[in-house]
């Protein structure tokens, strides 16, 4: 079962807005047995939706659209949707309705123009918004249902949960699919390739590996379809086995989560506590930890230590030590991991600085040098990572490695127990 999606909206083809409606659908429908072959954006132009509507159904069972569906005159999806399918518009009783009690409720004059939200195609099926004035539109032509949804991501989430998924599963017979995550860190996409080449050529032809790299991290994905759930579990969670034994020092965790997502949970379950004392990141790392519900279960809290006297002040790293070694050295970042452990009270700290770019680098300490400690209350250790010489960059891979030196030293401190 192939679907299709297409947004339609100039202000995604301008970069004005990210297209997440698009992501999260492709997430749901693979999840559902249905893969998404192709994920099309285009503009507000009558004729380029009716080119994409007619690329879609060449390969394509399910066609679904997002977008264009307001009150305004460069909200154009309906009208042409009528056109294409050759259908007059008409004024929809219950979707009226709706709309004007969403208007009562809010004590809002309603104009012609909110009424004109209930015109929809005469041959479409109707499908009510409950949390907004857009209809659904679903249409059935030779074969390939298109689903016609409002824009906006709460709106559209509700339907394809709630009405789309439910009617596509009754309309088609659809397979099961299973797809199995490994993450791994400290090993480049080619080297890991190299490694698992083996096994990979053995791998029978309706299960696919995936690289998808990342900055510092690496995941694979082995995917499969089928009809028996039971074994194609089985045999997928086999060969990601003989993977994880192939590559076991580079593997993070074999779920589909985000590598401080998997330190989390695996804190929260030693109940371990950590603090964060960062310098070149500038609070991304307590920013990746914190946007995860529950962290205040591990995550105490931390610094962000740009200056040497907030070095000093905050975490106590010596005078002699920032004016010796600098601040983006291996002494440094020690003494700002064990300040961190001193002065926050948390059973791990992690500490990072070093020169994110793109000036400030010196022959010695080029840019991308960067220190990262990781400190409990009874040692610390210390690596240099030397990345590339691009800001951003360096900042995520020195969250991903300052994360991956975390997950290392709980697991050596659980081996140890």
């Amino acid at each position: 079962m192939l679907a299709e999606i297409i947004t339609i909206g100039d202000e995604i083809l301008i970069g004005q807005i990210v297209d997440t409606n698009s992501a999260w659908m492709a997430k749901q429908f693979n999840l559902n047995g249905i893969k998404v072959k192709q994920i099309t954006s285009v503009s507000d132009d009558a004729d380029h939706i009716i080119e994409a509507l007619d690329a879609a159904r060449k390969h394509a069972k399910v066609v679904l659209l997002t977008g264009g569906l307001g009150p305004t005159k460069d909200d154009i999806t309906k009208n042409t949707l009528a056109r294409y399918f050759n259908m007059s518009m008409r004024r929809d009783e219950e979707t009226l309705k709706h709309v004007e009690a969403i208007f009562s409720r809010t004590s809002r004059p309603m104009l012609e123009i909110n009424r004109k939200q209930a015109d929809v195609p005469v041959g479409c099926t109707v499908i009510q918004n409950k949390n907004g004035t857009a209809p659904c539109m679903w249409f059935e032509d030779k074969g390939t249902v298109f689903v016609s949804l409002p824009g906006v991501p709460f709106e559209m989430m509700y339907l394809i949960e709630d009405e789309i998924l439910p009617r596509l599963k009754k309309l088609f017979k659809l397979p099961f699919i299973y797809h199995k995550s490994i993450l791994t860190a400290n090993i480049g996409e080619s080297y890991l390739a190299q490694e698992l080449e083996e096994i990979e050529d053995l791998l029978p032809s309706h299960i696919k590996l995936a690289y998808l790299p990342n900055l510092g991290l690496v995941r694979l994905r082995l995917s499969s379809s089928g009809e028996n759930e039971l074994l194609l579990k089985t045999e997928v969670d086999s060969y990601a086995m003989k993977l994880m034994e192939k590559v076991r020092q580079f593997v993070v965790i074999d779920e589909d989560i985000p590598i401080e997502k998997a330190l989390l949970n695996l804190m929260k379950a030693k109940k371990l506590t950590l603090s964060t004392a960062e310098s070149c990141t500038g609070g991304y790392i307590a920013h990746l930890i914190t946007q995860h519900s529950g962290s205040s279960k591990v995550f105490d809290g931390g610094a962000v230590t740009y200056s040497y006297g907030l070095k000093e002040a905050v975490l106590g790293v010596k005078p002699e030590t920032l004016e010796k070694y600098g601040a983006v050295s291996e002494e440094t970042v020690k003494e700002m991991a064990i300040g961190a452990i001193r002065n926050f009270k948390t059973d791990v700290a992690v500490a990072v600085s070093g020169i994110a770019g793109p000036d400030g680098g010196t022959p010695e300490k080029p840019v991308g040098t960067v220190w990262i400690a990781v400190a409990t209350k009874n040692q610390v250790t210390a690596k240099v990572f030397i990345f590339g010489n691009k800001r951003t960059q360096n900042i995520i891979r020195s969250a991903a490695a300052g994360f991956n030196m975390i997950l290392n030293q709980v697991r050596l401190m659980e081996a140890k127990q």
